[in-house]
């Protein structure tokens, strides 16, 4: 499968990840191909091949005609609004929605201009309708949403990671006066997100709201680039002197198909001053919570003391929840967090018909291999229910093969 790793080592914007996607190789034409099916007016697209620390990027300026003389090189100002006229989210998805576009680029822009106007919405406390994009950051930001998702489509990606995003501090001017970095939509994206965030110490904005925005709806997990065969690399170039290399960098590359695979938050603490009882209803809560997997290990600790080391494998969506019943249910003072990546099989529950009833059976596949395993508590009940031996009820199954 193709994979595409996101590293924000310098932060990431729009008009850096239409850079950094074009830098990879797409082809101009065919992206202005695709772009012009927006029936977008008002505007022009600049690619310019730059040096930056005697490093070649791709720096993209959105230029706007008449009156608007406006265009990337003021930095990301336009994200946080002007004096001009506006749309509104549903004029933006009309916009979308009414173009040749194919379906794939259009839902992706759409949910990025969702997941930025939820943020501004819970900012300003208005209902996400009567939040506007201001003409000029509209322009800038339809642009850099829906040439992100042209050139992901493009390039045919299966998968996308991401680094943790590296940002500044201090303070930007934008139309509500000066706001801290990180701006607070950026800030709202961030909240139940787990998106790991790093702040350098570089006074300037790094992270703008349609970058933050782009990444959270494509990125499957953040942290740091997984194995994969490298192919091509990519920096779009970002506008602000930071006193550093100032661009993203995206790397594309293979994965082995053969297996499939995704990485997981690894949750450790060791206990030992707790009631067993209380041990086995702390697994069973983190189950119900969502956690993949949940075991104890049996450990000797200080003063060699008896203990259990309690582990718990689970997405990053799950990880706050997970997180605070360990914190609230064990005696446990701190949690070890590492990511782990697992091979998977490709598994599906089917249903076989026996003499004593249907059994439900899960199908493992790996290639042309295969197993399969049927449901214990499926068989149980039909022992119990028929009164014959557990084992005669999985010979049942067995029988009749998959």
């Amino acid at each position: 499968m193709r994979v595409l790793y996101f590293d924000c080592f310098s932060g990431i914007s729009g008009d850096m990840v239409l850079g950094a996607l074009m830098d990879l190789g797409v082809d101009e034409e065919a992206f202005r191909r695709e772009l012009a099916k927006l029936n977008l007016s008002g505007y022009s697209i600049v690619f310019e091949k730059k040096l930056k620390n005697s490093i070649s990027v791709t720096d993209v300026n959105v230029i706007l005609e008449e009156n608007h003389n406006h265009n990337h090189g003021h930095g990301h100002e336009h994200e946080h609004g002007h004096g001009h006229n506006a749309r509104n989210l549903n004029d933006i998805e009309k916009i979308i929605d009414s173009s040749d576009l194919n379906s794939n680029v259009k839902q992706f822009s759409k949910k990025v201009f969702r997941e930025i106007a939820k943020a501004e919405a819970k900012v300003h406390n208005k209902p996400v309708e009567e939040i506007h994009f201001h003409e000029v950051g509209a322009i800038d930001s339809i642009v850099d949403i829906v040439g992100a998702a042209i050139c992901i489509d493009l390039l045919k990606i299966d998968r996308v990671y991401s680094s943790p995003l590296h940002d500044g501090k201090g303070f930007v001017d934008c139309q509500h006066g000066r706001l801290p970095v990180p701006v607070p939509a950026v800030l709202e994206m961030l909240a139940e997100s787990n998106i790991p965030y790093i702040v350098e110490d570089v006074n300037t904005e790094m992270v703008t709201p349609t970058g933050i925005g782009i990444i959270k709806c494509l990125a499957g997990g953040f942290g740091n680039m997984p194995v994969m065969s490298v192919e091509r690399v990519g920096y779009g170039a970002g506008k602000r002197d930071t006193g550093r290399f100032n661009a993203l960098r995206c790397i594309m590359g293979t994965m082995d198909e053969e297996v499939n695979g995704d990485r997981v938050i690894v949750l450790n603490t060791n206990i030992d001053d707790m009631n067993p009882e209380i041990l086995g209803f702390v697994l069973d809560k983190l189950f119900e919570a969502g956690a993949l997997d949940v075991y104890y290990t049996p450990v000797y600790m200080k003063k060699n003391r008896p203990a259990v080391e309690l582990t718990v494998l689970c997405s990053e969506d799950k990880e706050q929840t997970v997180v605070d019943i360990i914190l609230k249910e064990t005696t446990t003072l701190g949690i070890r967090r590492t990511f782990a990546e697992r091979y998977k099989m490709d598994r599906e529950i089917v249903k076989v018909s026996t003499r004593y009833g249907d059994v439900k059976v899960k199908v493992s596949k790996f290639g042309e291999f295969k197993k399969f395993a049927p449901e214990y508590e499926d068989c149980r009940e039909i022992a119990l229910n028929k009164n014959v031996p557990l084992w005669e009820v999985y010979n049942e199954v067995y029988k009749k093969g998959i």
